[in-house]
């Protein structure tokens, strides 16, 4: 559905060349939705802009629904762009528009007639859930109304590919929550292909099949989610998959702790899957003489399966411990990572 193929951007600044895209290659499958994460700066921004046209990439080709969008210019590539919808951050609506004007628009630009105009933009506002919101300005919708209305607007043209632009970035949990159910449901619905943009892992976790993790203008690490949830290779990703993993204060947490232990060591272990509704600590305290006390721990969702962390401290002699340890790694194929050990 989507292809990019070495693909690099470079920008002339007044400080020197920028390369803000760094020879990239990525597929999207058809009807998956396909995550691009990084921080500030990494490029993920300026490859959303290569995929719509809106930027042509200084080398390397880019396809989209069997198009080259990194070739064709002019009244091509606005046609092309018919087939790609975006969703922008701070919505982008018209402000003297209502709800059903800000949707009707790319398909008056489109030439659409007018009775067919009003069968889509009805339609859109069902699936959108603004039934009743109809004739209402932008400045009378609350964050999560006016996105509503920029995702049916992205979808007036059937496009075969929805971009999303940091979507969720400025509402509040709950409704970014709703917003990240709908795209889910409009990707189950239509089968329609989603690439999304974000610095938030969580909305990776909720919402995408796989990741695209970017750094420095370069996809550092890809995969599946859950994959790279089990196994980050890049410190980038380690550090993302934390913001889920740990809360802010496990360090501080631990370091309290630390001040009780004499003995033993304390372990992070890392489940996925269904070994995340295993009862571990019980095989641990029913195989092995331990003394096993759980410090701290986080669970959450993604689309393939849950993934959590388990800080505990685990107690007693030090081949028990090692036979545990790796009755942990070897018979429930648990990840761990020893974080401290106590000599007394």
């Amino acid at each position: 559905m989507i292809t990019m193929n070495n693909v690099s951007k470079h920008f002339t600044t007044r400080d020197g060349p920028i390369v803000a895209v760094d020879d990239v290659n990525l597929h999207v499958k058809e009807g998956e939705i396909f995550g691009v994460i990084g921080y500030s700066g990494a490029g993920k921004s300026t490859l959303i802009r290569l995929l719509n046209g809106l930027e042509q990439p200084t080398s390397g080709s880019i396809f989209v629904a069997n198009e080259e969008i990194s070739k064709i210019k002019g009244d091509d590539l606005r046609k092309a762009r018919q087939n790609i919808g975006m969703i922008f951050q701070h919505f982008n609506l018209l402000w003297s528009r209502t709800v059903k004007q800000n949707i009707a628009f790319p398909l008056e630009i489109a030439g659409a007639p007018k009775k067919e105009r009003e069968r889509r933009v009805n339609e859109l506002i069902q699936l959108v859930g603004l039934v009743g919101r109809e004739d209402a300005y932008p400045s009378e919708l609350s964050g999560g109304q006016k996105q509503r209305v920029g995702i049916a607007r992205a979808l007036a043209n059937n496009p075969a590919a929805l971009l999303s632009d940091e979507a969720t970035s400025a509402l509040d949990p709950e409704t970014t929550d709703s917003i990240l159910d709908l795209l889910v449901d409009i990707n189950k619905r239509l089968g329609l292909t989603i690439v999304l943009i974000t610095h938030e892992m969580y909305v990776i976790n909720k919402i995408c099949d796989r990741v695209a993790v970017m750094e420095d203008g370069k996809v550092v690490e890809m995969g599946q989610v859950l994959d790279v949830f089990r196994n980050p290779t890049q410190q980038i990703t380690k550090r993302f998959v934390r913001q889920l993993t740990e809360q802010e204060d496990t360090e501080e947490i631990l370091d309290i702790l630390d001040e009780k232990f004499n003995n033993g060591m304390v372990i992070k272990l890392m489940f996925i899957g269904g070994t995340a509704a295993d009862p571990v600590i019980t095989e641990l305290i029913k195989n092995f003489q331990l003394t096993v006390s759980i410090l701290h721990g986080t669970i959450s969702q993604t689309r393939e399966g849950p993934y959590g962390t388990l800080f505990v401290h685990v107690n007693g002699d030090e081949n028990q411990i090692t036979d545990a340890l790796n009755y942990l790694q070897k018979d429930l194929e648990i990840n761990l990572e020893v974080v401290k050990t106590y000599d007394g």
